[in-house]
């Protein structure tokens, strides 16, 4: 793979597709395809339309033997999925086993030739890059100079982008031309009713956000070829800030007459792969002032806006000491903040009949999680507002578990106590169990990835590094990737951003969480090393 992003780099067409055909036609490849969506996937049990939701290993190897593109491809069932906080749903793609494999090994051939092409400020969907890269980008775009601001999206991005156009920005070798023409072509069966597909990529697909990626390539460019001038006595180079996070992306302008024209820039440029705008989620604002009622905005899940200060506590950034006058900070949105305590509301009332130490279990991910999310923002006020709410949740949960007749003191003295001097905490009599707060959660600035930085550059130390500190890491699961130098404990490989991790407990005993108890595997090793006493039941420590 590093040799195809390289061969791609330098323009060696003849060199890429050489390699490309050389890594699909391998064994190890293969074997790895198949591990990739029967071991590592998330939906790994799902069935497609042939009703196969797993494999025997002697199945997988048969799998892997006949792993091998052409111009067929079944059909993709279709499942409908409820949207995040919301009572409409989405639809989503299912293919068939060995369908998710083929596509898996295309992906292992495609993704190294594109991620030398793809544009540095593309954070969806990708390997090594994330959310936090976005918002990072945008504050970059930003920290110097308030600014208008399209927020876009693009309507229904995976169900509309026109096949042609699709497979002509490919420009592969005809084999994969014919394989990514019949799954795009393969039809959906939805109930007992085959529909055929003259447009777009189904989400659910493994190899459909690059295809997604791929159809969105250049719209950074056009926007910068469109837009950069030089200005400045120096003759700097000016141009247009703009961020992409899959279908979703902002523009930054300090002209109001750029952003709009650049609207209609890329309006235009998307109606020629057959997409366009939603207009129900694309608005103009301003990050300091207000335009049309409102200042700032939101994107993907975070708040985004510039606040009124003096001039001292402006300051400077990146080495300017130009008094802006504002400040940006950057914090969770109400809208996802909302979203989060009607999930932590649901838990409890789900739970009412449950012992502390299961509602402990079942509320303590979903902190964990949401607050590593916020870790990398001004989150300090917004976590100890919600740890407050979820108390007076929590101790409506513990009143109406005691006697009418007991006071308030004893309530809280069944159910909180001090933590080995970790503070006050919601924890189980015998100490065992105790509730995260999202105030346990370090606040750190996240470093943004360099420039057009990839996986496959093959600069180990550079992304061993990043991996460690990755916001969304546990704290155990960064102390055992430092000691163990980034490697797997069972087969001595290289983690990557794109592997699940999981820890191990040498002794078996899940209680005992002692550091020389642990080590760091990936999620298929993990499978090995339990194989001869039953399913693992660990959970996955990457979202």
């Amino acid at each position: 793979q590093k040799r195809i992003y390289r061969a791609s780099q330098r323009g060696d067409v003849r060199a890429v597709r050489k390699l490309q055909r050389l890594l699909t036609q391998s064994w190890y490849s293969k074997i790895t395809a198949v591990r990739n969506v029967t071991q590592d996937n998330q939906g790994k049990n799902t069935p497609g339309v042939d009703g196969v939701s797993r494999l025997r290993n002697h199945q997988k190897v048969k799998l892997a033997q006949k792993l091998k593109f052409n111009d067929k491809s079944q059909p993709t069932k279709r499942v409908w999925i409820p949207k995040p906080g919301k009572e409409e749903k989405r639809p989503l793609g299912i293919p068939t086993i060995e369908e998710r494999a083929k596509q898996a090994l295309m992906k292992l051939a495609l993704e190294p030739e594109w991620e030398a092409k793809f544009e540095p400020n593309s954070y969806g969907f990708r390997p090594g890059r994330s959310a936090h890269d976005a918002i990072a980008a945008i504050f970059n775009g930003i920290c110097q100079q308030s600014k208008y601001v399209l927020d876009a999206d693009i309507e229904k991005c995976f169900d509309r982008i026109n096949h042609s156009k699709l497979l002509d920005k490919l420009q592969t070798s005809p084999t994969f031309r014919k394989q990514v023409k019949a799954w795009l072509k393969s039809g959906i069966m939805d109930g007992e009713r085959l529909f055929s597909t003259d447009k777009g990529t189904l989400q659910g697909g493994v190899i459909s956000p690059l295809l997604a990626n791929i159809a969105l390539h250049g719209m950074e460019n056009i926007l910068e070829k469109r837009f950069s001038r030089r200005v400045g006595k120096n003759s700097q180079k000016r141009k247009i800030s703009f961020v992409r996070y899959a279908d979703d992306f902002v523009l930054m302008d300090e002209s109001l007459e750029i952003v709009l024209e650049a609207k209609t820039v890329i309006e235009e440029w998307l109606a020629e792969i057959g997409l366009a705008l939603k207009a129900s989620k694309t608005r103009i604002n301003h990050t300091f002032e207000r335009y049309e009622g409102e200042s700032g905005f939101d994107f993907l899940g975070f708040n985004i806006r510039q606040y009124p200060c003096s001039d001292k506590q402006s300051g400077s950034v990146g080495g300017t000491e130009r008094k802006r006058g504002h400040k940006t900070l950057i914090k969770p949105s109400k809208e996802d903040i909302q979203r989060h305590l009607n999930k932590i509301d649901c838990l409890i009332q789900n739970n009412t009949a449950s012992t502390q130490e299961q509602l402990i279990n079942a509320l303590n991910p979903v902190i964990r999680g949401w607050a590593a999310y916020y870790s990398t923002v001004a989150s300090a006020k917004t976590f100890s507002k919600i740890d407050s709410v979820i108390f007076q949740k929590l101790f409506g949960w513990a009143k109406r578990r005691k006697s009418r007749n007991q006071n308030n003191t004893d309530v809280v003295s069944n159910y909180w106590g001090v933590n080995r001097g970790l503070g006050w905490k919601f924890i189980t009599q015998d100490n065992k169990y105790f509730l995260g707060k999202h105030q346990d959660v370090k606040i750190k600035r996240h470093i943004k990835i360099k420039g057009t930085k990839s996986p496959y550059d093959g600069n180990l130390n550079y992304w061993g590094q990043r991996l460690s500190r990755h916001p969304m890491l546990r704290n155990v699961v960064a102390k055992l990737l430092k000691k163990q130098e980034g490697t797997c404990n069972k087969c001595g490989l290289k983690f990557t951003s794109e592997d699940l991790l999981e820890v191990h407990h040498i002794d078996r005993d899940r209680s005992n969480n002692k550091t020389k108890n642990l080590v760091l595997v990936h999620r298929h090793c993990h499978d090995v090393i339990h194989s001869s006493r039953g399913t693992v039941k660990a959970k996955s420590l990457r979202s």
